[in-house]
Order: structure tokens, then C-alpha cells, then sequence
């Protein structure tokens, strides 16, 4: 039986890989990637020449059939998003679970994330926080945002440059005493933290367009965190 290693990638710095990431990602038979221009950047910038395959949240019944095929006979495989650890807000738990019903080996290769990268220069006490991955586009996404105001710790969510703006007006819908931090393009080269109350943090990107554009790590702290 062959080895699924779930490797982290870069979020924006490709400096930002790990030495057994680079290991693992050249010894691999091929790498299962979601963009192939992507990862292949990221492979040209190291020099390693291993295959890629394409591989996302929609691959078929008979992709993933290929795949346990391949490490049934003993090959190792490379998993991998376009930015930070598959399966984490990112595609790769399907296959995950099935690879781990045919028993198969499966190692996770740490490293980047957006969610821990936020967090450590957030200046939050404490230890706790929730996760809630993206907010739903549409079905559930107004008591999603309602629903903030009621938790005693930190909040973390991810949000899209489409609807960052309207996550901020929802927030400040709702009856809401604490602090907001909005993370940018962490890790890129115009990385940014803003921070304050609701109203403040709103009226910064408002004010400033072009700051719209990216990818967002959202904190909402309640008043008593």
C-alpha cells in the first residue's frame, strides 16, 4: 500500500514551505493539485519535476477510483491546494475519507494557514477560538451573521473579495459591542491588518476601495474576550 501525504502549501510567500514539504513533494509519483498553474509555479520555483494531476472539490467518482488504484499498488501521492492545508477550507476531505476507509497510510505535511497566521499577531489573550470556515454565500448566510454576537470567545471566518463588504455591513447589522480584525492578503506583498470597532473597520475599506480586493481572514471578538 502506498502513502496520501496531505501537504500545506504557501498562502502567498513561496519562501513560507517547509523543508520535508519539498522532500515529500519531489519523491512523490505525482502530485494531485487544484490548479496546475498554480502548484507549477510553485514546483518551477524549487526545481522539482514531479507530474501533476488535476485534482478539485468536484473530481469524479471515477478520478478518485484511479487514485486509490494508484496507492493500492504502492505509489506515493502528493495532495495539495493552491494555497494552505487541503482540506481545510480547501478541497481534499473527500478523498481523505475514502483513502482512510481502504485503510490506506496517510500523513499529514504541515505548514501554512491563513487561520493560525491571523491568529498569532492578532494580540488575542487566551488560547480559544472557533472556526467557522467560509460564510455561506447564500442559504444560512444571514443567521450566520446573527449568530456571531452570541459566542463568550473569538470568532474566526474567511471571506471572498466578492463579499467582503457585505460581510462588514452584516456585521454591523447586528447588535455587537466588540472588536473586529479583518487580516488581507497575509503572507503577500500587500499583506494588511485592520482593527477596531465594527463601524471603523467598515468605513477604513469603504473609504478605501482598492483594499477591497483580496483574500480576508475575519476576527470578531466579543467585548468580555
Amino acid at each position: 500500500m502506498g502513502t496520501l501525504y496531505v501537504v500545506a502549501t504557501p498562502i502567498g510567500n513561496l519562501e513560507d514551505i517547509t523543508l520535508r514539504a519539498l522532500r515529500v513533494l519531489k519523491e512523490a509519483d505525482y502530485i494531485l493539485c487544484e490548479d496546475t498553474r498554480v502548484t507549477g509555479n510553485l514546483l518551477k520555483r524549487y526545481e522539482i519535476k514531479t507530474s501533476l494531476k488535476r485534482y478539485d472539490a468536484h473530481a469524479s467518482d471515477s478520478t478518485h477510483a484511479r487514485i486509490l488504484a494508484d496507492l493500492a499498488a504502492g505509489k506515493q501521492i502528493a495532495l495539495v491546494s493552491d494555497a494552505g492545508t487541503p482540506g481545510v477550507s480547501d478541497p481534499g476531505v473527500l478523498l481523505v475519507q475514502k483513502a482512510r476507509a481502504e485503510d490506506v497510510k496517510i500523513e499529514a505535511i504541515p505548514g501554512p494557514s491563513s487561520i493560525t497566521a491571523a491568529f498569532s499577531i492578532a494580540g488575542l489573550t487566551g488560547n480559544q477560538f472557533v472556526f467557522l470556515g467560509f460564510a455561506p454565500q447564500k442559504k444560512g448566510r444571514e443567521t450566520f451573521f446573527k449568530s456571531l454576537s452570541g459566542y463568550e470567545i473569538p470568532v474566526m471566518f474567511l471571506e471572498s473579495t466578492h463579499r467582503i463588504m457585505k460581510a462588514l455591513e452584516q456585521l454591523a447589522s447586528i447588535p455587537f459591542d466588540g472588536k473586529v480584525l479583518v487580516a488581507r492578503e497575509l503572507t503577500k506583498m500587500h499583506e494588511e491588518v485592520v482593527e477596531g470597532d465594527i463601524s471603523t473597520v467598515l468605513e477604513y475599506f469603504e473609504e478605501n476601495t482598492v483594499h477591497q480586493k483580496g483574500e480576508f481572514v475575519v476576527i470578531v471578538t466579543p467585548a468580555n474576550a
